[in-house]
Order: structure tokens, then sequence, then C-alpha cells
């Protein structure tokens, strides 16, 4: 089981992190969040949670303002132009473990998100702090680029900043600029309907599905 919002907090009070929380009613796109801490200024954060077709996984967070096109970055990564797509909804679960709408850097605190690629916008930097969903999106906390590394660090993560709206030459001569970041290890998700299935069925009589569940589970907050 992943780490709970309360218990996320308590990490980074140890690690001596300064952040402001901010609780406001669940939010699932970053224009609903900019309704509650917007005012405040410092950088609103988008999240997307990707998928190859390798089954890695990439959460690419940038400021709500950055220019991202998935084509691009799948080129700059040496995926191909249609190499990456927005993860299954039930990867949220089984490898982030948080809820819609709540796709945050922070996830990767959990062991299951081991295996998850994390880039970040090189503009975060400009901000003088940044909100992001600390696991759950009934809250928004602030932090700086410097306190985010901070934690990314404490979990073993270098952190990678990246021109995100830069579209670089790829060819012979010019090798992929992102291609370091992609992940070394795919994940295979549990198949949720035979799962569903094996469940309410005894051992020897269990039967096989082969649907798998498509549902979008990119969040914009």
């Amino acid at each position: 089981m992943g780490l709970s919002k309360e218990q996320l907090l308590a990490r980074l009070k140890e690690l001596e992190i300064d952040f402001s929380q901010y609780d406001h009613p669940v939010v699932l796109t970053v224009e609903a969040q900019a309704k509650y801490v917007g005012h405040l200024g410092g950088g609103l954060s988008k999240n997307l949670f990707l998928k190859d077709k390798k089954s890695r996984f990439y959460i690419v967070s940038y400021l709500a303002d950055t220019k991202v096109d998935p084509k691009v970055l799948s080129v700059r990564l040496g995926l191909g132009k249609g190499g990456l797509r927005m993860a299954p909804e039930e990867a949220l679960g089984e490898i982030l473990q948080v809820p819609l709408g709540s796709v945050t850097p922070l996830s990767l605190v959990n062991e299951s998100a081991r295996n998850v690629s994390l880039l970040l916008d090189h503009r975060f930097r400009s901000q003088k702090f940044c909100f992001f969903h600390p696991l759950s999106n009934d809250m928004s906390i602030s932090l700086t680029t410097n306190g985010l590394d901070k934690f990314l660090k404490s979990i073993k993560r270098d952190p990678s900043y990246v021109d995100l709206e830069a579209n670089p030459s790829v060819g012979k001569d010019q090798p992929p600029d992102l291609a370091s970041l992609v992940p070394s290890s795919s994940v295979v998700l549990p198949d949720p309907l035979e799962t569903a299935a094996s469940s309410k069925v005894p051992t020897e009589n269990k039967i096989s599905a082969s649907n798998k569940s498509t549902k979008s589970a990119a969040s914009t907050s």
C-alpha cells in the first residue's frame, strides 16, 4: 500500500523541507486548482502519466503554460513519433498508488513507482515555488525546486530538468537527446477482468479474459 497524504507530509517535515499546504475541494484539472491557489503566486504544475509500447512509464511534470507535444517528446526519447500514449487508469492505483487527478512527482516515493521515469520542466526553476498535489487532489502544497530536489534525492532519484518545448533534430548523426531518461524496466499490469474473474470462480474453473480497460489516466493538475 502506498503512502498516505499525511505520511508524505510527515516525510517532508522529517527532511526539513519547507512547504505550505492548502486544503481545497477535489480538483481534476489545473484550471480548477487555480481557483484555490492561483492567486498565491508561484507556478501551477500539470502532470502527465504516460506509457510507451514496451510498458515503460513516465511522469512529465511542467508549468501550466508550457507547451508539451507528446509526439515530439516521444521522438526525443528515441521512441518514434507514436511511441507515447496516456497510461491506463488502473496504472494510477497499481503503480503510482494515487487517485485519478492526483499525478505528481511526489508519487515516486512509493516503491511500486521505482521504475517510473520523471521529466521535470526546466522552467520550474524560474519560479519562486510551484504547486503539486501531495498524493491526493484535495490539497496542494507549494515547494521550491530546491525542496523538490532534496525530496527526490532522499528517495535516490536524480532530478532531470528538461526544456520540454524544445524540438531538436534527431537523425543518424543526432541521437535522441532524452534517450537516457527511458526506464530500463517495463511494468506488467494485472488484467482487471481476469483478476475479477479469478475472485468469483473456483480455482479449478478459472476463466481467462483478454479485454483490458483502456481509460486514460492523464492528470492535468
